[in-house]
């Protein structure tokens, strides 16, 4: 019969947290490189009719694929928690910065191109055009007047 571990039982099975999916950051930086690639050999798909001559044909055109931290981590099989966890380690830094920069250069220049939708990037990248309103003065509205009087009110307010 097998002499009791007693107390250290733990210590021959216990394992706090799991291996790291990349042990490096140089394999790290291999894998966010075979998503740039397969991003770039994998353009979206769009049919397309054509009119040329009286003739209609439909064909198929390549269009651009906006690379995204989400499809980077999809593609790597991480969540973002495990993103941001690689991004606190001193030697991943380097790595998750130059990925990071890399997608949104990508994004940024194809929309800049007009080869990805303007409007969506630069929202996605916090490029949108804020305007700020400010009202100067205030609409004296109360319970007792009546609808014409709040239109009046509202009315003279826009005219400034």
């Amino acid at each position: 019969m097998a002499a009791p571990m007693g107390n250290q039982f733990w210590k021959a099975r216990a394992k706090h947290g799991r291996d790291k999916i990349f042990s490096t950051s140089d394999c790290l930086w291999e894998a966010c490189v075979e998503y740039f690639q397969w991003v770039e050999d994998n353009p979206l798909l769009e049919q397309k009719i054509f009119h040329a001559n009286g003739q209609i044909t439909k064909d198929t055109v390549s269009k651009m694929r906006a690379m995204t931290l989400t499809g980077l981590r999809l593609f790597l099989g991480i969540d973002h928690k495990t993103w941001l966890n690689y991004k606190e380690l001193d030697d991943f830094i380097p790595v998750i910065t130059r990925a990071e920069e890399i997608i949104y250069e990508q994004k940024f220049t194809g929309a800049a191109a007009d080869m990805l939708n303007p409007n969506i990037i630069a929202r996605d990248l916090g490029l949108a055009d804020k305007q700020e309103v400010k009202q100067t003065q205030d609409i004296k509205v109360t319970a007792d007047m009546n609808p014409q009087d709040a239109a009046k009110a509202y009315q003279d307010l826009m005219n400034g």
